[in-house]
């Protein structure tokens, strides 16, 4: 279970303590066991700050915490700090990022089960879309990708799993694989017949958001493999 510290300091010397901090990522690099540290900046309260450090689990942060490097920056940390530094210890126990669910349910019901009419709930206006799979790779607005999407759809019954979503600022990347019954013509090869064959395609979509909406795609996949297994044709 994912499990977060919050730090609550007041301080007057901040750019003092803020080189400390580098000075502690330096120092236990290839050792420390946090992933993600975020400190912000109380806007009603001058001198007023609060840090965010995120780890696996509980126990991950014990062996950060025994580390002497953090033992040794902490205790410079709470000389800077005017009183002493609250600890607040907590397990996370829901964790929603809500540009994965919206990239998820393109994937599941844009893409797979055909749902064209969400795409403009999903896509800005002016969605821009980069696909290197084809020949002129950049398109704009919600029309081309629903174009597009129904070019896949047609030529192949598909579906995807993910094996990671990595979200990081209003960027989102997932990766997936991507299995398929080849149903229809797709870059000049025809289905089989009476056995379809079925093919299996890896690849990520890198994603841009505003306001919740995807305004910008990024597609890249073994296409070659993908018309590899399509030349082969289906097992004897």
């Amino acid at each position: 279970m994912t499990f977060v510290q919050i730090i609550d300091c007041r301080t007057s010397r901040y750019e003092d303590m803020n080189r400390l901090m580098d000075d502690w990522v330096a120092a236990t690099e290839g050792k420390r066991t946090a992933t993600h540290a975020i400190v912000g900046k109380d806007r009603a309260q001058d001198g007023h700050y609060v840090e965010i450090v995120e780890f696996p689990s509980h126990e991950a942060a014990v062996r950060n915490s025994q580390l002497p490097e953090t033992d040794r920056i902490f205790a410079e940390m709470a000389a800077l700090c005017d009183g002493v530094p609250a600890f607040t210890d907590l397990d996370v126990v829901r964790d929603e990022q809500l540009n994965k669910a919206t990239a998820r349910r393109f994937f599941d019901e844009v893409a797979r089960d055909g749902d064209l009419g969400l795409i403009d709930e999903l896509f800005t206006s002016d969605y821009r879309d980069h696909d290197f799979g084809k020949e002129e790779p950049d398109s704009d607005g919600p029309d081309a990708l629903r174009s597009d999407v129904k070019r896949w759809r047609k030529a192949f019954d598909l579906g995807f799993t993910f094996q990671s979503q990595i979200a990081e600022g209003d960027e989102l990347a997932t990766r997936w694989t991507w299995r398929a019954v080849h149903q229809g013509d797709f870059m000049g090869h025809h289905p089989t017949e009476p056995d379809q064959q079925e093919v299996v395609m890896k690849g990520t979509t890198i994603h841009r958001f505003r306001d919740g909406k995807i305004a910008e795609g990024w597609w890249f996949y073994d296409l070659m493999g993908l018309l590899r297994q399509l030349e082969e044709g289906p097992p004897a």
